[in-house]
């Protein structure tokens, strides 16, 4: 009997190493999924996310500002009969589109317009371009300003303190190329204050995710 038993236990042995072969693949196997799932979403909330590229005024250079205004029988800033607020500047902007994606953004061609208490007082053309991957398109649009608000006695306080409050709005439509091309729209919106009393750098106050403060300043 116990050459019987010692005989068939080799048999046995081969059975049981396959069996331990299978659950070891078996456990690679799963062990393989889940470390390719992690790959995945790693990917999907770093490299492969599409975020909002970021469009900004970063900075603006006042090339000239004229302006007339009556008060009590004087113009600013000379002698002038009229008594129609007026003005008109030439700006030099320098814009910005940020662009944090993996793939380039493409954006077509576009318009920056200013205000003044809400009537448009200029504009200029945007060209269409590209920001490449985590990368930033600065470029510069050169602004002629007037003043299309007729009698405003809103611009005639104004002129009378000494600054002019403008606002600029602009819309950037492209797509970010990421494996897949996907639409994204951006928004500039900006408030600024010319002083037109004093040398000193002027403040632009972005509105945008991060709310950057920038300047603008005379050349």
């Amino acid at each position: 009997m116990a050459r019987e038993f010692s005989a068939g236990y080799p048999s046995a042995a081969p059975s049981e190493l396959r069996r331990q072969h299978r659950k070891k693949l078996l456990l690679y196997g799963v062990a393989f999924v889940i470390f390719l799932t992690g790959i995945i979403v790693l990917l999907s909330t770093t490299v492969l996310r599409i975020r909002t590229p970021q469009f900004q005024l970063r900075s603006a250079t006042v090339d000239a500002f004229n302006s007339t205004i009556n008060v009590q029988g004087t113009s600013f800033p000379e002698k002038n009969n009229t008594t129609t607020p007026s003005f008109n500047a030439r700006i030099k902007a320098v814009l910005a589109v940020q662009n944090t994606n993996y793939g380039p953004y493409k954006y077509e061609k576009s318009t920056i317009y200013f205000f003044f208490d809400g009537t448009p007082v200029g504009s200029a053309e945007i060209p269409g371009s590209k920001a490449g991957s985590r990368s930033t398109e600065i470029f510069n649009v050169a602004v002629s300003l007037a003043d299309q608000a007729g009698n405003n006695s809103q611009l005639e306080n104004y002129l009378t303190i000494g600054f002019l409050p403008l606002t600029s709005r602009s819309t950037l439509n492209g797509k970010v190329e990421l494996i897949i091309k996907k639409k994204k729209t951006v928004n500039l919106d900006c408030a600024m204050d010319i002083d037109i009393l004093d040398k000193d750098p002027f403040i632009c106050q972005t509105y945008l995710v991060d709310r950057a403060a920038t300047k603008l300043s005379r050349s």
